[in-house]
């Protein structure tokens, strides 16, 4: 069975070698976290939402100040007896149809065109945090990965130094053959682990570099921890949410204005002659069209409105109750990993005083192989979780910042 082992991480030490050769992800010292979060904005296809928006503000601003609160009409109308009676009559008639301003309707447009304005620009802020996260957790996930390769690199290192010492000792009589397999083993499984890192460090690179298109990472990423505490009301995922309901709430107080159609002036000039006449008469008149409010019409636009309305309020308390949910998480996540942070210094200290101990006693002939290799797994977990809670201080420091609504 060991044999066949040895045989597979033999068969993978090819692949190890081309992915070294891969290309790796560089540290930019002058690239800055906002840069990167702004490079992500320019590639999210979201921001195509975003424009239109804007252009819906634009139109509806338009709309608001618009002489007339609809499109003119003009309308012909031509009459005679040729079908009919044969006695000459001949009407033609011109008219032309300007809608009327109804009481309150343009303050109402208004006020739905700068709420569509803010709505943008609320969702804008609200994209670009979302953004935010999404490059903390690229970044910092490159990190977690980078540092698990490079552990994974050392104890390749090791390894190879060790077994180098046992094959000596061992061509000198000193150790056993299986002392000699026992560390090749050793050296096998961390040049697998070593392949096995590298693999998802270049997967987590791949994934940074589909979010913002840069071949280069943050020189520090490094957050300070935000001085917020609790959900503000410029949180920019509650302003949007907020910018909605507004948006919403105006929606429906424009349909309850428009829930019957503009009245109509109608301007109309009349050529005509009557029957047996020989001359034209030519007159203008003035006509008045007020439409009636039914529900035929108004009950759908006023239900629909209403739907908006409470729609936006249950997405607005839904995404409150998510975010609180998430900040408490933030804030237990950052206390616990200062606590275990602690701990595992003072680990990583014993580990390291206890690998000097065995190396000692291995090199003296006191302690067998087997015991040097258990204290050096031992000492290389402690690393592994001394660098791991490290790296997870400052990405709990990020997504707390996350949750509270600060940009980097």
């Amino acid at each position: 069975m060991r044999l066949a082992w040895i045989g597979l991480c033999l068969l993978l030490l090819p692949l190890g070698s081309r992915a070294e050769e891969l290309e790796r992800l560089e540290r930019d010292t002058q690239l800055t976290m906002s840069q990167v979060v702004a490079k992500a904005y320019e590639r999210n296809p979201q921001q195509q939402v975003i424009n239109a928006g804007k252009v819906m503000a634009d139109a509806r601003s338009i709309q608001a100040g618009s002489m007339l609160p609809g499109a003119p009409a003009i309308s012909v109308r031509h009459q005679n007896d040729t079908i009919g009676s044969g006695r000459n009559l001949n009407e033609w008639e011109a008219a032309v149809e300007l809608p009327v301003w109804l009481p309150g309707q343009r303050a109402a447009r208004e006020s739905v065109a700068r709420d569509w304005g803010s709505s943008v620009e609320a969702n804008r802020s609200g994209l670009m945090l979302n953004l935010a996260g999404q490059v903390r957790e690229a970044v910092w996930d490159v990190a977690m990965n980078a540092n698990t390769a490079e552990l994974a690199d050392q104890r390749v290192k090791n390894a190879l130094a060790l077994q180098q010492d046992v094959e000596k000792r061992w061509k000198a009589g000193e150790l056993a053959k299986t002392d000699v397999m026992l560390a090749q083993n050793e050296t096998l499984q961390a040049q697998t682990a070593q392949l096995r890192a590298q693999a998802e460090l270049k997967h987590a690179e791949h994934r940074y570099w589909m979010l913002t298109g840069l071949k280069a990472l943050p020189g520090h990423p490094e957050e300070n921890e935000s001085s917020r505490s609790g959900l503000a009301d410029d949180h920019p995922l509650l302003a949007e949410s907020a910018a909605k309901v507004t948006l919403a709430q105006g929606e429906r107080a424009l349909v309850q204005v428009e829930k019957r159609e503009n009245p109509q002036v109608i301007l109309n000039t009349r050529h005509d002659r009557g029957a047996f006449d020989s001359q034209f008469d030519t007159s203008v008149g003035v006509a008045i069209r007020v439409p009636l409010d039914a529900g035929v019409r108004s009950a759908p636009l006023v239900a629909n409105a209403e739907m908006g309305l409470a729609q936006a309020m249950s997405e607005r308390d839904q995404r409150q109750l998510v975010l609180l949910a998430a900040l408490h998480e933030a804030e237990h996540n950052l206390e616990v990993t200062r606590a275990e942070l602690n701990i595992v210094e003072e680990q990583h200290r014993l580990a390291q005083e206890n690998l000097r101990l065995a190396r000692k006693a291995f090199d003296l002939g006191e302690s067998d192989l087997v015991n040097l290799l258990r204290v050096q797994a031992s000492a290389q977990e402690a690393e592994r979780m001394l660098r791991s809670r490290t790296t997870q201080l400052q990405w709990d420091i990020a997504r707390y910042n996350q949750a509270v609504g600060v940009l980097p």
